[in-house]
């Protein structure tokens, strides 16, 4: 099944369809891909803002309204949004007593909303951070912190919802929602695999006798592959995997919540058929499910399959989970909401770098990195989508095509190259998002710092290899990558290495440059052998083995295509001592 929509814009005409058709309860940011509830900014009131890639409606911005979020932010699919978005959306949510940020424990949804909420503590609003991690597939229970967030969101967020909307202080709502996450499980399984918005092909496939167990929701094949079940044999599996894990009382209140999830192709009535002997293993191990729900409420585009998710209830959580609410994705005792008149809003998205490149050098070399990574957008995608969720090259064209945008503007308005670099890494990470965007942003945006004060003539083979070191530490800094963990600092390191060698020799800009690009191309090559160490990813490492890192390969042709920009304009690249 092939998704409706074009790529290139998507995350904005589905928000801009959904705000039209909820206009009586949600409303559009201003100048964001974000949406708030029609009555939010409420004064006093803790705002719950959650948020994540689209392609998992009704998360996030479908749970938007009274008595559950807020506000949502939404990135591209699959893909966290950014700081600058995050910042927007829960600035124009904030009522006063402070926010509450929701969202699945993923690096780029962490990063960004990270640097969001320091940007609000600079401007004096206060907030808390609840990171969900119920997918007990994604990590062992001895670092339930290093899990990620599945449907198990949905259940968090409810809780929070009602929390805030009863007057909780914004320590009494992070309270409620950490108890939530701490007694929510999720397993789930795929029959099939997604596809992204504009692709012809899913980003993985399953057989027609197999399952995946332990999926993820961003397109990510399961953690073991079995034979196919039939309805029963499947709710036994997932309840199997579940009961170990939940946090019962030996004896006394054994109350929960169970959601059986469908994740975007699976029909309600398959799922009711599930349920049932759900509910029969449940009642036989003395639980008693006290709200259940059947439905798509975390969904992955048109992924075939379900997950099980159990929350644990004590007192405070049944009550908070039994409040009334009222959004687009989910009603309970339904609130009406007033009709009121949808707010036009600008959509400021960045439109691409067509044309013909400026004479700046950094519109030039980035709209060469642009080409690079462009014509290698599919083999990019394949890559990431080994072991992870197949956005690598649909990203990164994104977000280069938004630095050639920023850069090219900079210089027009007389901004130097140090200038044009730090506005570039700006954009690739608005417009990229995910992890992969916040730290090619840093690159970017911590190399123009390097050169800040200089003019082109200026800036020696030394000077360029002092600030690929300074943009190195903080992409270490910011990702806490190790060389050897397969990743894109596994070309990095090798590229600033001979780059430095390069420098101490007296060799030019372009040259040294060329030199270190090889290198970096070589390294990437060499990935390929590795396992990777962290994320989901680590959780899939044998399937990896045999194909190289895709943020390493991306990050060789973008190196490789500036070097040969800069070969062209060989005459103006110094030396140490003078003229190349």
């Amino acid at each position: 099944m092939t998704v409706l929509g074009a790529a290139t814009t998507f995350k904005r005409d589905w928000i801009d369809g959904f705000v039209t058709a909820y206009g009586r309860s949600v409303r559009k940011v201003p100048d964001a891909y974000g949406v708030l509830g029609s009555q939010v900014p409420r004064q006093g009131k803790v705002a719950v803002v959650i948020g994540g890639g689209c392609g998992h409606y009704p998360a996030f911005a479908g749970l938007v309204g009274p008595g559950l979020a807020d506000g949502a932010v939404v990135g591209d699919v699959f893909t966290s949004p950014s700081a600058e978005q995050v910042y927007r959306t829960a600035k124009a949510a904030d009522g006063g007593a402070g926010v509450l940020f929701g969202y699945g424990n993923y690096a780029g949804d962490v990063l960004h909303f990270g640097l969001a909420a320091r940007r609000l503590a600079a401007e004096g609003i206060d907030s808390r951070t609840i990171l969900v991690t119920d997918d007990i597939a994604s990590g062992s229970a001895e670092e339930p912190e290093k899990r990620r967030g599945v449907a198990g969101d949905f259940l968090v967020f409810k809780v929070a919802g009602a929390a805030a909307e009863r007057g909780d202080d914004l320590d009494g709502v992070h309270a409620a929602a950490v108890k939530a996450n701490a007694n929510t499980r999720t397993f789930g399984v795929a029959f099939g695999g997604c596809t992204l918005p504009g692709a012809a092909e899913p980003l993985f496939r399953v057989g027609e006798q197999e399952m995946e167990l332990g999926l993820g929701i961003h397109g990510e094949p399961g953690v073991r592959t079995v034979g196919r079940l039939d309805a029963v044999e499947l709710a036994d599996e997932l309840v199997d995997g579940l009961l170990p894990e939940l946090p019962l009382p030996e004896s006394g209140d054994r109350r929960v919540v169970v959601l059986l999830n469908g994740l975007g192709r699976t029909k309600y009535e398959e799922m009711f058929v599930t349920y049932k002997r759900v509910h029969e293993r449940l009642a036989a191990a003395g639980l008693s499910p006290l709200h259940t729900e059947v439905g798509e409420f975390v969904t992955s585009l048109d992924m075939a399959g379900v997950s099980l998710s159990i929350m644990v209830l004590d007192d405070e959580l049944a009550e908070l989970y039994g409040a009334p609410c009222d959004t687009p994705g989910y009603r309970s005792t339904g609130a009406v909401l007033e009709t009121v008149e949808l707010e036009s809003t600008v959509d400021s998205a960045l439109t691409g770098a067509e044309g013909v490149a400026g004479e700046g050098i950094a519109d030039q070399v980035l709209t060469a990195a642009l080409a690079a990574v462009t014509e290698a957008e599919d083999e990019l995608g394949r890559l990431d989508a080994v072991a992870a969720d197949g956005d690598h090259g649909l990203g990164i064209t994104r977000g280069m095509r938004a630095a050639v945008a920023a850069a090219r503007a900079a210089e027009q308005d007389g901004e130097p190259l140090a200038g044009a670099l730090l506005r570039a890494g700006t954009a690739l990470a608005d417009a990229s998002g995910g992890a992969s965007g916040a730290l090619y942003g840093v690159l970017l945006a911590e190399t123009g710092a390097g050169l800040r004060g200089l003019a082109a003539e200026e800036i020696t083979t030394t000077v360029v290899a002092d600030a690929v070191d300074d943009a190195a530490r903080a992409f270490v800094d910011l990702g806490k990558a190790e060389p050897g963990e397969k990743t894109m600092l596994d070309a990095i390191e090798p590229f600033r290495a001979v780059l430095r060698e390069q420098a101490t020799s007296g060799a030019g800009v372009a040259d040294a440059w060329c030199k270190a690009a090889q290198r970096a191309s070589d390294a990437a090559q060499e990935t390929a052998h590795l396992v990777p160490a962290k994320g989901r990813a680590a959780r899939l490492a044998e399937r990896s083995r045999g194909h190289a890192d895709p943020g390493a390969t991306s990050f060789a042709l973008i190196v490789t295509a500036v070097g040969e920009a800069l070969a062209f304009r060989a005459p103006s690249a110094r030396t140490e001592g003078g003229e190349s």
